[in-house]
C-alpha cells in the first residue's frame, strides 16, 4: 500500500479543516513513511491497519473522552461508503 504523497480529507468543521490541514497532511506523511518502513521489514499491512486504528482511537478517547470519540466514529460508515477512504479515488 505505497503512496508517494498521501492526502487525507478533513474531519470536523470547515474552520477546523482549514486551520489544521497542513499539520494533518504532515502527520499523514510521517505515518506513511513509518508504514512503508514497517512493510519493508515484513510487517503485514493488515496488522499495521489494525494497530493504527487502535492507537488512533485510544488517542482520541484520551483527548476527547469516550462519548465524543464514539460520536465521531459513528460518522465513519457513511464517509467510507462515500469513498473518502478509497486510496484509488484520492490519488487519481
Amino acid at each position: 500500500m505505497r503512496t508517494t504523497k498521501p492526502s487525507i480529507p478533513g474531519f470536523g468543521s470547515e474552520s477546523a479543516k482549514d486551520e489544521h490541514r497542513a499539520e494533518r497532511q504532515l502527520a499523514l506523511e510521517y505515518l506513511a513513511e513509518a508504514w512503508n518502513t514497517a512493510e519493508d521489514e515484513g510487517v503485514e499491512s493488515l496488522a499495521l491497519a489494525h494497530a493504527s486504528l487502535f492507537a488512533a482511537i485510544a488517542t482520541l478517547v484520551r483527548a476527547h473522552g469516550e462519548e465524543a470519540t464514539a460520536l465521531m466514529v459513528s460518522a465513519l460508515p457513511d464517509r467510507i461508503r462515500n469513498g473518502e477512504y478509497n486510496l484509488d479515488r484520492l490519488t487519481h
